[in-house]
């Protein structure tokens, strides 16, 4: 038993050390190539800067009283454009009676292509073969950026309604008919595709755009899917003013708050292992697992951004975890005391602090949901980040914590003392067997 213990624990050690450490690098096998995971997190307006953009709306296409209700619709279209395309963390603000700011964390020289592509509603054409306009993109129900499965080839995959499908199924039926002839997809008056049809007519309502010769990048694609998808702008909008902006906390202050995070993470490592010796050690190595996997989920899931709220949910989520653990020693070390085995105040010890720790996260991730639902920019974010983080701490704390003190007891680690500090656990606690 001793011996099983002993090589599961080295197997974990090295699996867990050699994931962490191609993590922090990175690694390159052949033409594939990973950044280490901190490098590939996106960073918010206030950690990495961007660009701005003020547009003036035209009153004069609407009636007064409805201008401010198109106005509103106007920037939810924006929102919903910037949400689709990952900059969640952006903001849309009404800046004076008729003026829409919106500001987007990016690279300085990737502002103006994506100012661009969220202000700019994409004109779709369908033509046949004798080059009629058939469909039109008030026919898309649906449009997504994708992978073409053979060649791995960005895409822009349309789902057309009911009409569409009609018209598409004709018209694909002619080109078929004729061997040889093109359906020209154009965008914006340019014509960006013109597949043949070879193997048969195309019914569903499905079609693909493709990028012609050259084909389209993924950020291409994503664009074009995200103008497509939101249409066009109720108001007709003027440039007024386009400018990139440096981070709202500079470098050297984002430093210092990595400095004093770490400070205190290393504090709060020293206190678990004083006050709860061996169970504290565990949850430090738990807690170091936690701070990975959350690190892993932000470079993974590319419509996080890190700001400042970002990372208070973070910090929040580690505060969630430590009170996790809390509970759990406070009930291993009672049960300790009343002079059962460690192996059954342990597993004692979790089923009854579970109850609590489940709930109390339970209310905590419903109110991050309704953040993250009716909020927006980096009040979203962090509802988002918050709910990440909890799931997190929970996993952390009721699986990789227990299972590291079954395996700390399996070792036959019986000391008393690596447990407790309390004076009335009874010696007889670990007699006769674990």
């Amino acid at each position: 038993m001793r011996k099983r213990s002993i090589i599961w624990l080295a197997v974990i050690v090295a699996i867990f050390s050699v994931v962490v450490y191609f993590g922090m690098t990175g690694f390159q096998i052949g033409i594939y190539k990973m950044d280490p995971l901190y490098k590939q997190v996106s960073l918010g307006l206030d950690l990495t800067g961007g660009g701005y953009a003020v547009y003036q709306a035209d009153p004069s296409e609407v009636n007064e009283p409805d201008f401010q209700s198109k106005l509103n619709t106007t920037m939810g279209v924006l929102r919903k454009r910037l949400d689709d395309k990952g900059y969640t963390e952006a903001t849309v603000v009404l800046q004076g009676t008729d003026r829409i700011r919106v500001e987007i964390p990016t690279k300085e020289e990737d502002t103006a292509d994506v100012i661009k592509a969220i202000f700019t509603p994409a004109v779709l054409e369908i033509k046949d073969i004798n080059g009629n306009t058939r469909i039109t993109g008030d026919m898309v129900e649906s449009a997504a950026a994708m992978y073409k499965s053979d060649t791995n080839e960005p895409i822009v995959q349309l789902k057309l309604n009911s009409e569409g499908a009609e018209i598409f199924g004709e018209i694909s039926a002619e080109a078929y008919a004729k061997q040889g002839s093109t359906l020209d997809i154009v965008i914006d008056g340019v014509t960006v595709s013109s597949p043949v049809v070879k193997d048969g007519p195309i019914y569903g309502g499905t079609a693909i755009i493709s990028g012609g010769g050259s084909g389209f990048t993924a950020e291409q694609a994503q664009n074009l899917a995200v103008q497509i998808q939101s249409g066009a702008l109720p108001l007709t909008l003027n440039e007024i003013e386009n400018r990139s902006i440096s981070a709202s906390l500079g470098e050297d202050a984002l430093n210092q708050s990595l400095l004093a995070g770490l400070i205190g993470i290393a504090a709060l490592f020293i206190f678990m292992i004083v006050y709860y010796r061996l169970p504290g050690l565990m949850a430090d190595i738990a807690l170091g697992v936690y701070i990975f996997i959350i690190v892993f989920l932000l470079a993974a899931i590319p419509s996080i951004q890190l700001t400042l709220p970002g990372i208070a949910g973070i910090i929040l989520g580690v505060g969630m975890a430590v009170d996790a653990n809390v509970i759990i020693f406070e009930r291993f070390k009672e049960e300790l005391a009343t002079g059962k085995t460690l192996r059954a105040s342990l597993n004692s010890g979790f089923h009854k602090a579970m109850s609590t720790i489940i709930d109390s996260n339970i209310t905590t991730i419903i109110a991050a949901a309704v953040i993250a639902i009716f909020g927006v920019g980096t009040v979203m974010g962090f509802g988002i980040t918050l709910i990440i983080s909890i799931l997190t701490s929970m996993f952390t704390a009721l699986v990789i914590t227990r299972a590291l003190l079954r395996l700390a007891i399996s070792l036959n680690i019986k000391n008393l003392k690596l447990y407790t500090i309390r004076k009335s656990a009874a010696d007889n606690a670990v007699k006769g067997g674990e």
